[in-house]
This record gives structure tokens, sequence and C-alpha cells, in this order.
């Protein structure tokens, strides 16, 4: 009986030592898995950062492209107005019209051309992975949130206008029949 009793003492001492070792071994995976996830967290700022750093290139590099465009372009209407205005009274006069309603066109397509391109932002989505594409179309519902908002608001408002004209128009009519 007492041997029964050391080797079921024997049992219960390997078991305990058993489960330390495994209770261990548990909060060094937990351990490992939580490093694991703050260095993937890490990595992912500093993708985020990059990306946002090749971005404000880009942006910047098209801007400054734009500008040396719109320069150029500026300078070669400035010399083409010179030679017409050096051209004969009649001739000249009709074409440096017609240059300058035509520039004026051009001016306001390309007002509206930058302005697409500010608005438009490329979407740069090929390397995100499933939490980087749920944070881009979360930001992208944000943003179309916020339009359809503005839009609510500018349609509200005209409509308000359009009334309180009404309104006046209608005083108007009625002070002048007085």
């Amino acid at each position: 009986m007492e041997k029964d009793l050391l080797e079921l003492q024997t049992l219960i001492d390997v078991h305990f030592d058993q489960r330390k070792k495994e209770e261990e071994e548990l909060i060094g995976l937990k351990d490992r898995i939580d490093n694991r996830r703050s260095e993937r967290a890490e990595q992912q700022r500093v993708r985020a950062e990059k990306e946002r750093d090749r971005q404000s290139r880009i942006a910047e590099e098209r801007q400054r492209k734009e500008d040396e465009e719109a320069k150029k372009r500026a300078d070669d209407e400035a010399k083409k107005k010179k030679v017409l205005s050096n051209m004969g009274a009649h001739f000249g006069g009709f074409l440096a019209k017609a240059e300058q309603r035509r520039g004026k066109r051009q001016t306001g397509r390309e007002i509206k051309k930058k302005t697409l391109a500010e608005r438009r932002k490329p979407l740069a989505i090929d390397n995100l992975r499933e939490d980087g594409l749920r944070e881009r179309a979360k930001e992208m519902w944000e943003w179309i949130y916020q339009l359809e908002s503005d839009k609510f608001d500018l349609t509200e408002k005209t409509r308000r206008q359009k009334y309180e004209i009404n309104v006046l128009l209608n005083r108007i009519s009625h002070a002048q029949k007085l």
C-alpha cells in the first residue's frame, strides 16, 4: 500500500511538473504572439507612412510639372500675342481677338482639369492587405458621406434662397401695385 501511495505521489508530482512546463510554454507562446502583433503593427505603420510620403512626392511632382507646363504655355501665348501685335492692324487684330477668346476657354479647361486632378486621388490599393483595404474603404466611405452631406446642405440652401427670392419678388410686385 505504501508502494502504491509512493507511486501515486510520484505520478502526481510528474503531472504537476508537466503542467507547470506546459503553462510556461503557453505563456512563452502568448508573449511571442504579442511581440509579433506589435511588430506587425509597427511595420504597417511604417509602410503607411512611406506610402503617404510617396503619394505626397508624386503629388508635388505632378504639381511642379503642371506649373511648368502652365508657365511654358503662358510664355508661348505671350510670344504669339507679341508677334500678332507686330503684324498688320486689321489682320493682326482679328487673329489676336480670336486667340484671346480661345485662350480664355483653354484657361477654363485647364482650371477644370487641375481641379479634377486635385480631387481625384489614385486608389493605390495594389499592395494593400485586407486590413489596409478596409481602412481605405472606410476613408472613401467617409469622404463620400461628407460629399453627400455637403451636396444636401447646398441643395437645401439653394431651395431656401429660391423661396426667399420668390417671397421678395411677390413683395415687390405687391408694393408696385399699391
